[in-house]
């Protein structure tokens, strides 16, 4: 996600398309998602089901499965708001208002119960255990009410945005289910990759843009569109009743942009290609059939899902090829390789922006240099330095922290994306370029369709980067 500290917005799209993904591989096979919903625009409701198959890739005998419920965070008396009070009143256009998740029913469940820190966990309870490399499958029957608000999930003032309306699987690691809370600050979601079969249904008047294999039919006064999406860490979807569309390519890849209120929608559609072509060339092949953006309802400056970028509608013209060449970054550093974006969020966002001021450098016709944007983030982060280490003698500036530890936007602006750019520059100057961006080329490769961890992004490195990557991370460098 792109995260100005200013009033920014986003939410994405993409349209029916012919090919299926493939950037995220699992072996021997996914879990598959199955769900057919329905949006009712009066009500501000989705009446939806949802099909689970589980595939048990671990290596336990699992008796019960985990599911985060994003929903949750935009209920009335959440702990863990959805937005932060600095930008609470460019999400809240009508004032502060709810939604949530209601389960219904379950079947093929002995019990089910919703619980964690903030009624943000949904957990199962299966009739027999399911072994490794065997499946089960569940049937989640619920509702989601959609408060009116500019952001992933809710009824925008343009656009309706469907992310994380569905139980997500939790992450499984050494201890079982991981179990993360909703945060203002960054993007929580630790997404392992799966298959998607999703059926929606809106009124006519809307057009639906997501990405996968779609197909639309019209009847009745409404529009029911199928998507099927494999190997993905997500699937996301805007409702607009007046976008407009405009394409190109870029390496084969056919490359859209969605629109309402954009008047030079060129910039961003060119930034688009150019920056897919760029990182395509840098990093590694881009895996999707297709990359979409998407004008959308936001209170920040943009947001990723796997083969889909979302932008605000909010952007001055000047910060669009900025924000574009970021989210498409995250097709690299989120969607293709993942990573614990809540306990390490500098490792796919300051990565994203480094990527940037790389892309920059290559095109200086879209107004920024790398050498531009590396001392923006250097004097961005001695001035939160010099206000912060008067407040805190003790001052933390360790990186690898949960999004909840972050005292504001502020300080995790300064830590995940600036000084993540300034990180990277150091292991670059440590390494040489020739080794740099081939360790990012392995790193893309070895990862793909994986979440990597610190550990494994720093091993991809020769060992003199080992010693730059701790000193930034554990707080121990001085800039």
């Amino acid at each position: 996600m792109k995260r100005k500290i200013i009033g920014l917005g986003i939410c994405a799209v993409l349209i029916v398309g012919a090919v299926g993904f493939s950037a995220c591989k699992a072996e021997p096979e996914n879990s598959l998602y199955r769900i057919e919903a329905e949006y009712l625009a009066e009500e501000r409701t989705l009446s939806a089901e949802m099909t689970f198959d589980y595939y048990n890739d671990t290596e336990n005998a699992l008796g019960e499965l985990k599911f985060e419920l994003w929903a949750n965070a935009f209920r009335e008396g959440a702990k863990y708001a959805p937005v932060s009070q600095l930008y609470e009143s460019s999400a809240y256009y009508k004032g502060k208002n709810y939604g949530g998740m209601e389960i219904l029913s379950i079947e093929g469940a002995e019990s089910y119960a919703v619980g964690g820190e903030d009624e943000n966990i949904l957990t199962v309870t299966l009739p027999s255990k399911v072994y490794p490399n065997e499946s089960v499958q569940i049937k989640i029957v619920y509702r989601v009410v959609l408060a009116q608000i500019n952001h992933r999930l809710g009824v925008g003032e343009n656009t309706v945005s469907l992310s994380g309306f569905y139980p997500v699987l939790c992450k499984y690691g050494k201890n079982g289910f991981e179990e993360y809370v909703y945060s203002c600050y960054g993007d929580p979601f630790v997404n392992e990759c799966a298959d998607f079969d999703v059926t929606l249904t809106v009124p006519e008047e809307y057009t639906a843009v997501y990405a996968g294999i779609g197909q639309e039919v019209a009847e009745n006064g409404k529009k029911t569109y199928h998507v099927v999406t494999e190997n993905v860490r997500d699937t996301a979807f805007v409702l607009g009743k007046s976008f407009e569309c405009i394409k190109t390519t870029a390496c084969g890849i056919d490359v859209e942009y969605y629109y309402y209120g954009d008047l030079a929608p060129e910039l961003a559609l060119k930034a688009a290609a150019d920056s897919l072509t760029y990182y395509s060339k840098t990093f590694g092949r881009y895996e999707y059939p297709r990359y979409v953006v998407a004008e959308a309802d936001f209170p920040y400056g943009g947001m990723e899902y796997s083969g889909l970028s979302l932008i605000s509608s909010s952007l001055r013209s000047s910060e669009i090829p900025v924000v574009v060449a970021h989210e498409t970054a995250h097709q690299w550093w989120y969607a293709m390789v993942g990573s614990n974006q809540f306990e390490s969020a500098w490792q796919d966002e300051g990565l994203a922006e480094f990527s940037v001021a790389l892309f920059l450098d290559e095109y200086p016709a879209y107004g920024g240099s790398y050498q531009q944007m590396l001392k923006s983030c250097v004097s961005a982060y001695r001035a939160y330095y010099a206000i912060y280490s008067q407040t805190e003698p003790k001052a933390d500036t360790s990186m690898n922290r949960a999004l909840t530890s972050y005292s504001g936007d502020y300080e995790y602006r300064n830590l995940a994306y600036d000084k993540g750019v300034v990180l990277f520059d150091s292991v670059k100057n440590a390494v040489g370029d020739k080794k740099f961006f081939s360790a990012l080329s392995r790193y893309c490769e070895e990862y793909k369709g994986k979440l990597a961890r610190y550990e494994d992004l720093v091993a991809c490195f020769p060992p003199q980067a080992e010693g730059v990557f701790e000193s930034f991370t554990k707080g121990l460098c001085v800039i």
